[in-house]
């Protein structure tokens, strides 16, 4: 997970940096966008490739005091082993939560499903970004 309001990279190099907008209204993140080939950093080593990918999702769960919710959502990244989202709700580290997909509405068959089967999430991190919060997740199940 690489976020930051600037547009440069400790590095020197100049990476794309682009603002996307939230499901929030009124919040906007800025992504940096890395070049083809170049790393996150030589301590990441990761189990397959990340994708800079705006996906939307509800996230279900049990918040930090113990209410249920369900919240619609989006990833900021994903991989075949984990995903980074934005949420309103404080997550505890190791918890799980259920992912899923809503499809959108089916124009001329009904064989297509309304949304995708659960996905299970473990928590393994969280960060602040001014009033989001942002949580790594490692599935439990590998996409591929």
């Amino acid at each position: 997970m690489h976020l930051k309001r600037g547009c440069g990279s400790p590095s020197g190099t100049q990476d794309a940096c682009y603002r996307t907008s939230s499901l929030v209204p009124g919040d906007s993140v800025e992504t940096n966008i890395l070049k083809a080939g170049q790393r996150v950093g030589s301590a990441s080593t990761r189990r397959s490739p990340r994708l800079r990918l705006q996906v939307p999702v509800f996230v279900r769960g049990t918040d930090a005091s113990g209410a249920e919710f369900i919240e619609l959502t989006k990833t900021l990244n994903i991989s075949a082993n984990g995903a980074c989202i934005t949420s309103a709700h404080i997550l505890r580290p190791d918890q799980l939560v259920h992912l899923t997909i809503p499809a959108p509405s089916p124009a001329s068959s009904s064989l297509m499903p309304s949304e995708t089967p659960p996905i299970v999430a473990r928590v393994l991190r969280q960060e602040s970004m001014g009033d989001m919060r942002l949580f790594g997740l490692e599935f439990l199940r590998s996409l591929e």
